[in-house]
């Protein structure tokens, strides 16, 4: 495993600690990366520079000579989707494509695990979703689809969208939060530029708002609303459902009790 800090490392049976300061560090991650057959590529956190971080981690697992990069991308991976961070995850594939190393993609629907923090401690889900749905799959679901491919063969060249096992609109996630909570939690529908307004006070930077935003229309156009058999396939189990994942992790309602 590469890590920033190796006093941070978790101690795995069979796991050797490299280390890297980051994706950017060409150098670092080329010396990290060396004697690798698989590299298990997790896309880099939001930053205005995340395309460069994973461009520079691909071309390092070249150098060092990496037999197959595992990346984690996002449904709908195109270069015109209306999210506007799904974009980068399709110039990352195409990177990963030109680079002549074997690939296969997981795509992840929307992450069911942030739902609930979609949700204001007002008990309010806003944003321009409209009428749309999101097939939202959870993390330890994409952890176990990962595990089967990482261990598995026969999947060199494939492209694998996880989503959960239904696509649920944000009235619907809303419904189940109140069932769970016992308080009402509502879905509030905004136009674009009434979601823009709402988030001004986070002062956040442009681009970060722009991917909130847009995660949300990516839903109220259909992008996301496709659901797959990859989980039950590749983790051996049906996918979590958001009822199942509240009462997994609990504290995850906490603003909301």
């Amino acid at each position: 495993m590469i890590v920033r800090d190796p006093a941070r490392a978790p101690d795995l049976d069979g796991a050797e600690v490299a280390v890297a300061s980051g994706y950017l560090d060409g150098d670092e991650m080329t010396a990290a990366l060396r004697g690798a057959e698989t590299v298990f590529l997790v896309s880099g956190r939001e930053s205005p520079n995340r395309l460069d971080e994973h461009k520079s981690a691909v071309d390092a697992a070249v150098r060092a000579h990496v037999g197959r990069i595992v990346y984690t991308s996002f449904a709908n991976a195109r270069p015109d989707t209306a999210f506007i961070l799904g974009r980068q995850h399709h110039a990352t594939e195409e990177h990963i494509r030109a680079s002549g190393v074997a690939y296969t993609f997981l795509r992840d629907n929307m992450y069911l695990d942030f739902v609930p923090f979609m949700t204001s401690p007002e008990g309010v889900i806003a944003g321009p979703a409209g009428d749309g749905a999101a097939a939202f799959v959870a993390r330890d679901d994409v952890a176990d689809v990962a595990v089967g491919v990482l261990s598995g063969s026969g999947h060199e060249g494939q492209a694998y969208t996880l989503t959960g096992g239904t696509a649920l609109t944000l009235a619907h996630a809303a419904a189940m939060l109140s069932e769970v909570t016992g308080r009402e939690i509502v879905y509030k529908p905004e136009t674009v530029d009434e979601a823009y307004a709402s988030r001004a006070h986070f002062g956040a930077p442009d681009w970060e708002v722009e991917g909130w935003v847009t995660s949300y229309v990516a839903i109220a156009r259909g992008e996301l609303g496709a659901v797959t058999d990859v989980v039950d396939r590749f983790a051996g189990h049906p996918p979590m459902t958001l009822p199942e994942l509240l009462e997994r992790y609990p504290e995850t309602l906490a603003h909301l009790r």
